[in-house]
């Protein structure tokens, strides 16, 4: 288990008996509420070494992706010699406001400009934020802040950078099996052609092989790079994770002092001589160069409380670490009235007392921070009278109340880990074929309410309801409207709700986890004499295992419905 928090307390405010009615009726109404916009405060990445999980794995995710979650199996493919790549300008849309939103499956946005193809490209797995591609390269994005000087907004015809990192990600994917060499290739790319963010600051990505893991910080340069200039359009670091440590991001770059002559660090031409150059850092002061304070601002306390919660869950003993779980002595220091403690608190990676899994990072992507200060549903704005008169929590609270809600209660929002979006869990594995070594552990809409379905590296095609989404019109046929409906649902009354949604779900994870080895061991079986078997294996497996979730969320979304909503009435 997981400590997990939510929630600043404020002042006791008395209940009303009308309560639950009136707010599950804004519940219900918060139904049409569309997925927000991805930007500075959303991914949460973790990382392990292949030392630090129980099975040798090693493992990157992402969570709280984009609303562009549809998965499109795009095949290996050769070209020919004088061929060049598009780079778009799009492949992640925001919201219903958006006119690319609705786009057509394999439209991957505005093509401002073009780069040199190369000869094979490899099979990908393509979502807003490409995360796997068939020789098990997988990586996590984290979009994280800088400092303003540093900001890049495209405008058409004016600005000369193009490469957004969902575009290197794919260009990663295509041409790259190590992590090593994808952060390299990334790096040439920004540099060649700048780093143009598209959700705003700069961005971390954490790259996994089934030998290495590496992560990757990227900042802008600012409004009037050219390329004719020859300098490079992107600042860049990359940091090797020790094979027994894992490593968290929570949209805040994570890298301080630099060795850039240790093998296990690349760097930009440019990594420090930036900072010199506007002034950020002085050579001659004696005092060290920290890449973090040198390029972002000061960390916020929606990036802290996440650090918190995953390094003082995984390594307890490491340091005094700050104590904000509930239940604990209420002295000075303690729970709410201690200080912000800052990002240089917080070590780039850390050794695990206990190695972890892929169900361990999955627990950390549906934390609400339950038991904690930043508990939302324990605010004392959920609390109504009980059958005795005393003030008990409403069956209502939810750490996912729509923000009228909260506001219409006064609760003092705190972001949970999980939050809209898509993501994943992959985990690589040297000792299997590629086909099967690789599988990512996809999830849509909210981690909290998903069924996470593992889709491995052979296979070549899912189901149609997983790739099919528009973020502006409802359908039957889209698996993740489906989770979403059950979401909102939940809001009709969440913490008993919340029971039948795990008791749908639940089995059906554990049946896909408690099936893995056999699985794997009749695919990797297959591969050893048809490697075209064993890829028409594994599609159809997925396929099958997807449909089942849709039905799943189908039918308790008639349950909910029939069960709970009666009680707005």
């Amino acid at each position: 288990m997981i400590e997990t928090a939510s929630g600043t307390h404020r002042p006791f405010r008395r209940g009303s008996r009308r309560a639950p009615a009136v707010l599950a009726a804004l519940a219900l109404a918060a139904f049409a509420a569309a997925a927000p916009r991805k930007g500075p405060d959303g991914c949460t990445v973790i990382g392990a070494g292949r030392l630090a999980t129980t099975d040798g794995s090693i493992i990157t995710s992402h969570s709280d992706c984009c609303s562009e979650c549809r998965v499109l199996v795009v095949p290996a493919a050769v070209h020919a010699q004088g061929e060049t790549a598009p780079v778009h300008w799009g492949m992640v849309y925001f919201g219903p406001q958006d006119e690319r939103a609705g786009k057509p499956l394999g439209d991957f946005g505005t093509v401002i400009g073009r780069i040199p193809q190369v000869e094979r490209t490899y099979a990908y797995f393509h979502t807003g934020y490409s995360q796997m591609n068939e020789h098990q390269l997988a990586i996590g994005e984290s979009t994280c802040s800088q400092k303003a000087e540093l900001d890049v907004t495209w405008v058409e015809g004016v600005t000369a950078q193009i490469m957004t990192v969902e575009q290197a990600q794919v260009f990663a994917l295509e041409r790259c099996r190590t992590a090593r060499d994808a952060v390299k290739l990334i790096g040439a790319l920004m540099e060649e052609y700048g780093f143009l963010p598209s959700a705003g600051g700069s961005e971390a990505l954490c790259l996994a092989d089934p030998k290495e893991l590496w992560t990757m910080e990227m900042f802008s340069v600012g409004p009037g790079w050219t390329r004719a200039s020859r300098r490079p359009g992107v600042i860049w670091a990359a940091r090797r994770v020790p094979d027994d440590h894992v490593v968290a991001y929570a949209n805040y770059v994570r890298i301080r002092e630099i060795d850039p002559k240790s093998p296990d660090v690349l760097l930009s031409p440019n990594w420090m001589s930036e900072a010199v150059e506007r002034g950020w850092y002085d050579p001659k002061s004696g005092r060290p160069f920290i890449w973090q304070e040198a390029y972002a601002p000061p960390i916020t306390e929606g990036s802290l409380n996440r650090l918190w919660l995953i390094y003082s869950t995984l390594a307890p003993s490491l340091k005094p670490w700050p104590k904000r779980t509930l239940g604990g002595p209420s002295e000075p220091g303690t729970m709410a009235s201690q200080g912000i403690e800052g990002a240089a608190f917080y070590p780039f990676s850390v050794r695990p007392e206990k190695k972890i899994g892929v169900r361990d990072v999955i627990a950390f992507q549906r934390s609400t921070f339950e038991g904690t200060v930043y508990d939302m549903t324990l605010d004392p704005g959920w609390l109504v009278p009980g059958p005795d008169g005393r003030m008990v929590k409403s069956p209502l609270a939810s750490p996912f109340a729509p923000p009228d809600l909260n506001r219409l209660l006064r609760i003092v929002s705190h972001r949970p880990v999980a939050r809209e979006g898509y993501g994943m869990v992959a985990q690589v594995r040297s000792g299997r074929p590629d086909a099967v070594g690789g599988v990512y552990w996809l999830y849509l809409d909210n981690p909290y309410v998903s069924t996470y379905v593992p889709i491995y590296a052979g296979t070549r095609d899912v189901a149609p309801a997983y790739k099919t989404y528009d973020i502006r019109t409802f359908s039957e046929d889209s698996a993740r409207w489906q989770v979403d409906f059950v979401e909102k649902l939940l809001h009709l009354r969440f913490q008993d709700a919340v029971k039948d949604l795990r008791a749908a779900r639940d089995p059906l994870e554990e049946e896909f986890f408690g099936r893995q080895k056999a699985v794997e061991d009749e695919a990797a079986a297959l591969a050893a004499k048809d490697a075209d078997a064993a890829a028409v294996y594994l599609t159809k497996l997925t396929a099958e295992r997807m449909d089942r979730i849709v039905h799943m969320y189908k039918d308790l979304r008639n349950l909910l419905l029939s069960k709970y909503s009666g009680d707005i009435y």
